[in-house]
């Protein structure tokens, strides 16, 4: 019998300290105070491993939008935040960070309930990252800085000019559902080091997480206001905040065609604007690999996350000679990827996110098999107790037209395509209105560097994939995105540069 009939896929209980905060009432967390909403209007919140509504979270009103823009505000303007000494900003950040690493098992487990990802990979990955992102941006609060400069025009000795930098203002901070807290911690930290007030909306789909370290921030010393959480549908109350007048600075991750929209609504009145936006990321693999462990590799930068990544390596580029033996390696990997509950300790891969995420990347495989596209593994849905779970799955004699191709499915989908030299998989890889990531497996040091510099992504991977670090900058190119978020530009990104001149 097949191994992906025989798993059990009933959710494990859950821990007393998750079910408490899942019977929570659902409130809003403004001004450092836990409010009422202004109307009854409730979001569900869904197990995905099972299907099961398991709490609510407020649908923020428009006046629950305003309230919580006018604490930013009043925060920001009256200097509580950006008036205190960079090493008090610094110290409170890492107090922030100490408490989330005291609760990490909690926050992983909410993540899996949440999200269906495995809890075993939140605690691995999603909290220690999201302590990562505060760490490291809290040690550049004591770090901004100008610089004096002699103008080129004037007078030597005639003027004294320098630049400052200062925070862009109240930031309206909208995340995805695909790694909720990781995502909101690195909007939220950098903001705060430059010296922002903010208002942070998870996605509606997953804000368990958000809320609970709006619990830690009174705990870890913020000023009222500072850091602001609410809850809502992204059509409505992440409609508002990006065009709120009292907002200065948008900064989303999610999707290109939400992107595009919120851009052109923060223009009307000149916001800055971050945007981190989708991916079609090409994975290439030359003749010359260990195929045992570019095979693996290959198969892991698809199905981690159950393909819900923004960098996922959805376009597989194997050169004709090792094609085969590619696609053979990662069919090998299925067992290690069938999904299986999130709270599972044996899981890999959870289901996805929603029935609505479901029905999508199953329309995307039945769209692709009707293209003519072969199915060399997956294609279909396990036998579960409920859930939203797709089989990993890899299709094969596609072509650059199909939409499984062309698309970003954001599922454990990966489209297989042979090649046979450097400027033809360059032309492919590069066949896409995206550039978030990128992959290149080959020994050859000249043939990567040759490759890496000729694909238009923000981040090129070579012998692995989806490697991010707080340090590093990370953004796209074309219509993946908008800025760079991580590292100094990731602050930079929170920053105004003021200009000074002064005739002696």
């Amino acid at each position: 019998m097949n191994e992906m009939t025989t798993i059990s896929r009933q959710q494990r209980a859950y821990s007393p300290a998750a079910a408490a905060f899942l019977a929570r009432k659902p409130q809003l967390f403004i001004n450092n105070e836990w409010v009422d909403s202004s109307h009854d209007a409730v979001i569900e919140v869904e197990d995905p491993s099972s299907g099961k509504i398991v709490g609510h979270v407020v649908d923020a009103s428009d006046k629950d939008v305003d309230r919580a823009v006018a604490a930013a505000r009043a925060a920001f303007d009256d200097g509580r935040w950006s008036g205190l000494p960079p090493m008090v900003r610094d110290r409170t950040m890492n107090r922030l960070a100490d408490l989330l690493e005291a609760n990490a098992a909690l926050f992983a487990e909410l993540e899996a309930i949440d999200n269906g990802k495995p809890m075993t990979m939140a605690g691995a990955v999603d909290i220690p990252g999201a302590i990562s992102q505060l760490r490291f941006m809290a040690g550049w609060a004591s770090k901004i800085s100008g610089e004096t400069t002699q103008p080129y025009t004037m007078p030597g000795g005639q003027v004294f000019s320098y630049t400052v930098r200062e925070p862009v203002g109240v930031c309206a901070q909208i995340v995805p559902w695909n790694f909720p807290l990781l995502m909101a911690s690195l909007k939220i930290a950098p903001a705060l080091a430059a010296g922002c007030t903010l208002v942070l909306k998870p996605a509606e789909q997953t804000s368990l997480t958000a809320l609970k370290l709006a619990d830690l921030v009174v705990e870890a010393g913020f000023p009222a206001g500072v850091i602001n959480i609410i809850t809502g549908n992204g059509h409505t109350a992440g409609d508002r905040m990006v065009k709120h007048p009292d907002v200065d600075k948008v900064a989303f991750t999610g999707s290109t065609e939400i992107g595009k929209l919120i851009n052109r609504n923060a223009t009307a009145s000149m916001k800055r604007v971050t945007l981190e936006l989708g991916g079609k990321s090409p994975v290439v693999v030359m003749p010359d690999v260990d195929v045992a462990q570019a095979a693996p590799g290959a198969a892991g930068a698809i199905f981690f996350n159950s393909g819900q990544v923004c960098v996922a390596g959805s376009r597989l580029f194997a050169h004709k000679s090792v094609f085969d033996q590619v696609l053979e390696g990662m069919a090998a990997t299925a067992p290690f990827w069938s999904p299986r509950p999130s709270l599972d300790p044996e899981a890999h891969m959870g289901p996805l996110v929603s029935k609505e995420q479901h029905e999508r990347v199953m329309g995307y495989i039945e769209a692709g098999k009707r293209d003519g596209a072969s199915v060399v593994m997956g294609g279909d849905v396990p036998s579960s107790d409920g859930g939203y779970y797709v089989n990993p799955t890899i299709l094969a004699d596609v072509n650059p037209q199909m939409s499984v191709v062309r698309e970003e499915i954001f599922g454990p989908v990966v489209v297989a395509q042979r090649f046979e030299d450097l400027d033809e998989v360059a032309r492919m890889a590069n066949d896409t209105c995206f550039g978030l990531g990128a992959g290149i497996w080959t020994k050859d040091v000249a043939v990567m560097h040759k490759l890496a510099a000729r694909i238009k992504s923000g981040t090129v991977w070579g012998n692995c994939h989806a490697m991010i670090d707080t340090a590093l900058p990370f953004g796209g190119y074309k219509e993946s995105g908008l800025g760079r978020e991580q590292g100094r530009q990731g602050v930079e990104a929170y920053l105004e540069t003021k200009t000074v001149i002064i005739q002696l």
